[in-house]
């Protein structure tokens, strides 16, 4: 008995292999070109990126998206000038200090801060918050805010096209960081504690 039911189901498997093919099961066994691939995701058109420099034994890290300009008016237009800015794009951009830090004489603690600026067409105002994991500045709340300071932007004489953080180090114990896009550069200046 086992030995017919193994010949019949031999015999069931041959005629299935067999029997003809519809177009639509040919199509699917043998011409992959119908199959529809998932489209692979499109490339952020502001990439997360970092810059981070070890200054005088402090670790400083930035973490920002880097829109482009693609032909837009940035400042003025794109972002507009006496609104607070999160300085990148999607998320806003954070700087951790390892060590304590001065700013313009006052004592930063080690940590992690949002870094916002309101732009200005003369001055800006660069800002450290207390709250660093926010889309954009939807909830920047200036009673949060660690420091702020006045700077005169400088105007480039070349256009940056992807907005670019530098952490530049000046001497043994002071940086120099700063945000360039399109013709305008600001930058600050932090001294280890």
């Amino acid at each position: 008995m086992k030995h017919s039911l193994f010949i019949l189901a031999i015999f069931a498997l041959f005629a299935i292999s067999c029997s003809p093919k519809t177009e639509s099961e040919t199509l699917t066994a043998e011409d992959h070109s119908q199959h529809q691939t998932a489209a692979a995701p499109a490339a952020s058109k502001s990439p997360k990126t970092e810059a981070m420099a070890m200054v005088g034994g402090n670790h400083i890290h930035i973490d920002y998206s880097s829109p482009s300009v693609r032909g837009r008016q940035i400042f003025g237009g794109l972002v507009g000038f006496g609104e607070v800015w999160s300085t990148g794009a999607h998320k806003a951009t954070s700087i951790h200090f390892e060590k304590n830090v001065m700013i313009k004489g006052q004592e930063i603690p080690a940590g992690k801060y949002g870094f916002f600026t309101i732009p200005g067409e003369t001055e800006w105002t660069l800002i450290l918050n207390k709250v660093w994991d926010m889309h954009l500045a939807d909830d920047y709340n200036p009673a949060e805010d660690i420091i702020r300071i006045t700077v005169t932007p400088d105007t480039l004489s070349e256009t940056v096209e992807s907005l670019t953080y530098t952490v530049t180090e000046k001497s043994a114990n002071t940086a120099e960081i700063s945000m360039a896009w399109d013709k305008t550069k600001v930058s600050f200046e932090v001294i280890n504690k």
